[in-house]
């Protein structure tokens, strides 16, 4: 072995075959290229000098600024779309405001208008009614007339002779005063005209067929029932051709009568008839009874 062979090595390290041939050429070839120049042109003429323009810093601004721009420009269309979009939507929020509101104003009218309208009709049926209670103050007060005189004549009837003849007819029995019992109960009858209808009515001002007949003969001291097929049933029957003032006259069969009411003479009767006529008198004819009976 060489003394030599373990001392290391101070050379650099060689480069590549490939590496050194490619860095030679390029020298070559530049050195070639400024040899061929200085040949060709006068010994005193100016190397040829041949520029190539390089993107500038200015440049790259230029286009950094136009990028910016665009963006700038799209920015700003989408905020006047969204400013757009607000102002629609504001725009429909202030119209159904407006509906509304329109709406609230249209009904607060309507419900100012019916309370009026309401009111006038208190009004109008608290008149109607002070009207009604004057007229019945006014009726009552002539009945109450009426009843002292009719009680005055039955007075002067009972101090004076009052027989009448077997051979009496059907109509002078018909027309002859009442007298005793029967004109207090007439009297009665009659002085409750005007009174209202009720049904299960039994006085003072508002009466039923039945209630009317009940209280009638009350006044002569005779109680009667209350109902008017039970009323019917009682005294003994008589034809409506020898009616006398003071008999009951009833409506359907004498056991199952549904409407009673008193003869009053004269071919008349009183009786509490209906909802619309309330207390009336009125002719035989009018509505023929089926029928009557006599408990004096």
């Amino acid at each position: 072995m060489s003394h030599t062979a373990h001392i290391p090595s101070h050379r650099k390290p060689r480069r590549s075959a490939s590496k050194l041939a490619l860095r030679a050429g390029v020298a070559g070839g530049v050195l070639g290229t400024i040899a061929v120049a200085g040949a060709a042109g006068p010994a005193n003429a100016e190397p040829v000098t041949e520029t190539i323009e390089m993107p500038t810093l200015g440049s790259l601004e230029t286009g950094t600024g136009l990028a910016s721009a665009v963006a700038a420009s799209a920015e700003a269309s989408q905020q006047e779309a969204l400013d757009q979009s607000l102002q629609t939507q504001e725009n429909l929020a202030l119209q159904k405001a407006a509906q509304e509101a329109k709406k609230a104003k249209a009904e607060a009218d309507r419900k100012a208008a019916a309370e009026k309208a309401e009111k006038a009709r208190l009004k109008a049926e608290a008149e109607a009614k002070a009207e009604q209670e004057r007229k019945e103050a006014q009726e009552r007060a002539s009945r109450t007339s009426e009843r002292t005189q009719l009680a005055a004549t039955s007075a002067s009837d009972n101090s004076s002779d009052s027989g009448s003849s077997s051979g009496s007819s059907a109509g002078e029995s018909q027309t002859q005063a009442p007298s005793g019992s029967a004109a207090a109960i007439v009297a009665f009858a009659r002085a409750q005209i005007g009174d209202s209808y009720v049904t299960g009515g039994t006085g003072p001002n508002s009466w039923d067929c039945s209630g009317l007949v009940q209280a009638a003969y009350r006044q002569a001291g005779i109680d009667l029932p209350r109902i008017s097929y039970d009323q019917s049933s009682m005294g003994t029957s008589v034809s409506l051709s020898n009616l006398q003032p003071g008999d009951i006259l009833y409506w359907g069969s004498r056991s199952g009568s549904y409407h009673v009411a008193i003869y009053v003479g004269g071919g008349k009767y009183v009786g509490a008839q209906n909802s619309s006529t309330g207390v009336v008198e009125r002719s035989l004819d009018w509505d023929m009874p089926s029928g009557a009976v006599r408990l004096l």
